[in-house]
């Protein structure tokens, strides 16, 4: 490891201009590459206090052992060579962006004395026009397949072609109308030429020309009653048609652009392009890449432009470039796209209309290839015990931890405080282990108070079920038992664990027994506890522990921010290496229970939010509590009505009605809400009708029509 202060150059070195600089290890192998418009303020970030940098920046500047760079005179010159010499050096601190496939592409060899029309992968030869690229090779075939029935160019190899030629006789395509055979001289190269030319502008996107052509030279025909020509025309439009319905219209105004969408975390980013042409999406594709370096949205955007234009010219780079965030400065990136074009480009980020309705859906692709990327990873076996490896050895576990538990707190603003537990075992998840806890212990927002509750109340039921089981090692064990079942409320299953999928209590089973007798998963130790959080929160984990007499399972915390892993009466954070499989298993452990605790405590707000006064009422369902307000139109004038009244509700029976009648009779009625935009008290008959929204996301506003006083209340 080099201390970057060896190799930093000296004060009034670094040309204060735009340039290129190159990071390069002892072994001058270039590690990373970056621009500038000053490169004596980007440089001088290196320099500071490694205390100070992104632990990625600090691996990179300690990893290096010299840095040189390149004066230009533009940012664009820059952004240039900077595309350059990542494509030369490949430098592994850099963001590579690298295919999830090789995409296929729809060829016409231009280049060819007869074009011929094909499917092509890897890269892009000069005078072949390109059309894609599509995500499957068959959805290519069957499009051509419907074209050449109007635009009969040649498809056959160069080998079929000279055998045609030689022998004088077509092949089936050339007998059954689906190429034009050029290769026994029907039609000269001239006019194949044309066929293809004409090929090329329908699949750009000039669509209704040749449709309105066919149309006339069909009326035509049908006047001269030539009719076979007619059906003839009438197919070839038909064949048109169903090749352009396989490209639905998704911009109304015919536009060409190309719309690029990032899903990302802390360690990966998923890139996905859509190739919009006339109009149509014509092509879509997809890259992932890690997060090696600290970097932006609008980096990460940048480097994708570097990528799918670098090495295009002309109508390849369209008019419009539509991204979800902006390099910065964008002047660059956008000076660079006009002169890759060849004429004005527009890089923006669409507001509003179907640009931006279309954005996301590209950006619901991107989500959906890096759940898809990160689940093949999380997959596959000897990535997995790699993991958990990496994992043993950074924590200086005795074994590898086969069984990790995760918790999180989640709450809104102090309200309903709610906890998760989810597992994982051999680096998987186990679903139907996660656990759900209710924070009762304090009402409030304390996240060390509730992890230290949490921990508690999940170790001590493991403690009595071991108690239960005989499986003591030691005389004090049931000394420690004794006290850990002292005021936990789990003798009658009333602490609010719930199990992962499933809500309620335990219905009077034994709190450490399923229905069917099994013994809860509670019985079973993790070998590792993570929490979602730094030091505080892994010192609560601890001290619950310890409280316990628990000193065999270990205990960590892993901090969103920079990604550190914390460890008990450790000053500093371990950080595991950028690319380990190990801090990607942990991370993965970490969102899953964040995923679990969110979802609960939105869960139960929202019950909380639908509670009315017909909730309490024993035996009536949504159906009939529907009917009752449908029927009587509010809960205040349903208080109101008589037992016979109410049985004139169909499916309410004169038992039932005796029951809604008492029930009701007892709640106290609700306070009347207040308008908080205008301090108007509102009326009752408002206030209690059934609430027609819930607040579904955090920070939402209580939803209205509920009243004040059962704001932050359990149902």
């Amino acid at each position: 490891m080099a201390d970057p202060s060896s190799y930093r150059p000296k004060p009034g070195q670094i040309p204060d201009s735009p340039g290129v600089y190159r990071f390069r290890d002892e072994h001058r192998r270039v590690i990373y590459v970056g621009k500038a418009k000053s490169l004596r303020q980007r440089l001088a970030n290196y320099f500071q206090d490694l205390a100070g940098l992104h632990p990625r920046t600090r691996t990179m500047v300690t990893t290096a052992a010299s840095v040189e760079w390149t004066v230009v005179s533009t940012e664009v010159e820059a952004l240039q060579l900077e595309y350059s010499w990542i494509k030369e050096y490949d430098p592994r601190f850099n963001v590579k962006y690298r295919d999830d496939k090789s995409y296929p592409y729809l060829a016409v060899t231009m280049n060819e004395e007869f074009p011929r029309v094909q499917v092509m992968r890897g890269h892009k030869k000069k005078g072949v026009r390109y059309f894609g690229p599509y995500v499957h090779a068959w959805a290519i075939r069957d499009t051509v397949d419907l074209l050449l029935r109007v635009f009969p160019v040649r498809t056959c190899s160069a080998g079929v072609f000279k055998n045609a030629s030689r022998t004088g006789r077509p092949c089936l395509l050339g007998y059954i109308g689906k190429c034009s055979a050029p290769c026994v001289g029907r039609v000269s190269a001239e006019e194949h030429r044309e066929l293809a030319e004409d090929f090329c502008d329908f699949m750009t996107g000039r669509t209704g020309t040749y449709l309105r052509r066919l149309e006339r030279q069909m009326a035509e025909a049908a006047e001269e009653m030539e009719y076979e020509r007619a059906a003839r025309l009438r197919d070839d439009i038909e064949a048109l048609r169903k090749a352009m319905e396989k490209n639905a219209v998704v911009l109304a105004d015919a536009t060409d652009a190309d719309l690029i969408a990032v899903a990302e975390d802390e360690l990966e980013a998923a890139v996905q392009i859509f190739h919009v042409r006339g109009g149509r999406v014509r092509g879509q594709r997809g890259w992932v890449t890690d997060k090696v370096e600290e970097i932006t949205t609008g980096a990460l955007v940048e480097h994708a432009l570097q990528q799918l234009y670098g090495e295009e010219s002309g109508d390849a780079v369209p008019k419009e470039v539509l991204v979800p965030a902006l390099p910065e400065p964008v002047e660059p990136a956008q000076e660079w796209l006009t002169g890759r074009r060849g004429s004005q480009v527009s890089l923006r980020v669409p507001q509003r209309g179907d640009k931006r309705a279309l954005m996301e859906t590209v950006e619901r692709n991107a989500q959906q290839a890096l759940v898809l990327h990160k689940t093949k990873r999380a997959s596959d076996l000897t990535t997995r015990s790699r993991a958990l490896e990496e994992i043993a050895d950074a924590l200086e576990l005795d074994s590898a931890p086969l069984r990790i538990e995760c918790y999180d707190i989640s709450h809104l603003q102090g309200d309903d405080v709610v906890a998760s537990m989810v597992v994982f075992e051999d680096g998987l998840q186990r679903k139907g282990e996660y656990r759900r806890f209710q924070i009762k212990g304090f009402e409030g927002q304390d996240d060390v108070r509730s992890m230290h509750e949490v921990i508690t109340r999940r170790f001590r039921r493991y403690l009595v079920e071991k108690e239960r089981t005989g499986e003591w090692t030691d005389g004090t064990a049931d000394e420690q038992a004794e006290g850990a079942t002292v005021g936990d409320g789990t003798a009658d299953g009333s602490d609010g664990d719930v199990r992962g999928d499933v809500g309620g209590g335990t219905n009077g089973a034994h709190p450490l027994t399923e229905e069917d007798g099994r013994p809860k998963r509670f019985a079973y130790p993790p070998q590792l506890v993570v929490v979602d959080g730094g030091q505080p929160q892994v010192a609560a984990a601890k001290r619950a522990l310890d409280e316990l007499g628990i000193d065999d399972i270990a205990v960590c915390g892993l901090a969103k921010r920079l990604e550190e892993v914390w460890l008990p009466d450790q000053d500093d954070p371990v950080v595991l290496p950028r690319t380990s499989e190990g801090l990607y298993l942990l991370q993965r452990v970490r969102d899953e229970a964040h995923r679990f605790a969110i979802t609960y405590q939105r869960t139960k707000r929202a019950k909380r939010f639908r509670s009315g006064p017909l909730d309490d009422v024993p035996g009536l369902g949504e159906t009939r509590k529907q009917a009752l307000i449908k029927h009587f139109g509010s809960v205040k004038k349903l208080r109101s009505a008589t037992i016979d009244e109410i049985c004139e509700v169909p499916g309410i029976g004169r038992k039932t009605a005796e029951t809604i009648a008492v029930t009701l009779a007892q709640a106290a009625p609700a306070a009347p809400a207040v308008n908080t935009a205008t301090g108007e008290i509102m009326e009752e008959d408002h206030e209690t009708r059934a609430p027609e929204t819930t607040a579904d996301a955090p920070g939402d506003p209580v939803t209205a029509g509920v009243p004040d006083e059962r704001r932050g209340q359990e149902p």
